[in-house]
């Protein structure tokens, strides 16, 4: 079983702690992103789990045995870095083949992995090529193939696709979730791209300042974000957030301005209290006579083909709404929007946890 645990793994450079008393645990061919944005620990992490970071506190166990002091050599691990790490000098076949050289495998054996890691990653046509003969996608794919013909335990990635651009990006995503299939290999995957996460992951976990935020799979760290952080930090674009005081006697949350959008009692909060609401963009709808939460003027239209960004402003707060590509609006539009209240989030506004 090739199943990585963190025991309150923490690390520290000097007085400056990176990453505090985390704990997870990844199952055996379970496929875990860890994601946030830059400095949040999450590569740190990844790089004390390969063992090119000392630990300052706690445990890494792979498959329940203890590795804090085992050698990056010996856990029986493979790594892909962002900056794909090829040698220049070498063949494609060679920079596939040089590690499994290192462990005196047989040449047969040797040739057999390298030509099948070709055949999975549609690279074999590559193999007599060197690095700087191929494009950004084509050195990644050999990157990932020097990692799987050692047909290690666990793979890491450490933000492998930022390098490439917008379309490739796409491409790879897809490559690399057809490759976990077939290989069926425990993945540990950093990122600081949200929807990379969300297209990749068996689970999330949401990292900032060291700590772990949540984790859940996409659909529950999408859906029932636990704090504030998470609900803005996942979704694109990001959630809407509006301080709100809750009314149970109509029932309502007045906004700012004195707006009062109407809610379903049972989903209020605490009576008289100010909380900050969460409404993703997508949570708005066009009234057509539906009972209108409220009434805005549209400050920016951004038409995306598929859907149409609103930009407004709304009480004390700046908002964006996903709206149908029909609808036809422009900038100084008067408009008004319905909010789907079943899907309002609720967040404490001095901790920014939810409040369920």
């Amino acid at each position: 079983m090739a199943s990585v645990s963190l025991r309150n793994l923490a690390k520290q450079y000097g007085d400056n702690k990176v990453v505090h008393d985390i704990d997870l645990d990844v199952a055996h061919e379970e496929f875990v992103v860890l994601v946030g944005p830059s400095g949040c620990g999450k590569s740190t992490t990844l790089r004390m789990i390969a063992g090119l970071e000392d630990v300052s506190g706690g445990d890494v166990l792979i498959d329940g045995r203890v590795v804090n002091e085992v050698a990056p050599k010996d856990r029986d691990i493979a790594m892909v870095f962002q900056d794909y790490a090829l040698y220049p000098h070498m063949s494609v076949y060679d920079n596939l083949a040089f590690g499994l050289q290192m462990q005196d495998v047989p040449k047969r054996e040797i040739a057999h992995r390298v030509h099948e890691a070709a055949d999975v990653l549609g690279i074999g046509a590559l193999l007599e090529r060197r690095p700087r003969q191929l494009s950004g996608g084509q050195r990644q794919r050999v990157a990932m193939g020097r990692a799987i013909v050692r047909r290690p335990k666990v793979f890491l990635f450490d933000e492998p696709l930022s390098n490439l651009d917008a379309q490739l990006r796409v491409q790879m995503r897809t490559e690399i979730k057809k490759l976990h299939r077939r290989v069926a290999t425990t993945v540990v995957y950093v990122t600081h791209d949200q929807v990379e996460a969300m297209t990749l992951a068996d689970r999330i976990v949401v990292m900032r300042g060291g700590v772990i935020e949540q984790v859940g799979t996409p659909e529950q760290v999408y859906n029932q974000p636990a704090s504030k952080f998470v609900g803005g930090f996942i979704g694109s674009p990001m959630m809407n957030f509006l301080n709100c005081t809750v009314d149970r006697s109509t029932p309502a949350i007045v906004l700012a301005d004195g707006i009062r959008v109407p809610v379903d009692a049972a989903r209020l909060p605490q009576d008289g209290q100010q909380f900050i609401a969460g409404i993703r963009p997508e949570h708005f709808s066009p009234a057509g006579g539906r009972g209108a939460a409220f009434a805005a003027r549209a400050d920016v239209v951004e038409p995306l083909g598929s859907d149409t960004l609103v930009f407004m402003h709304v009480g004390d707060a700046d908002v964006v709404a996903r709206l149908p590509p029909t609808l036809r609006i422009a900038a100084g539009d008067r408009l008004e929007l319905a909010v789907d209240t079943a899907s309002i989030h609720f967040f404490d506004p001095d901790s920014g946890k939810a409040v369920r």
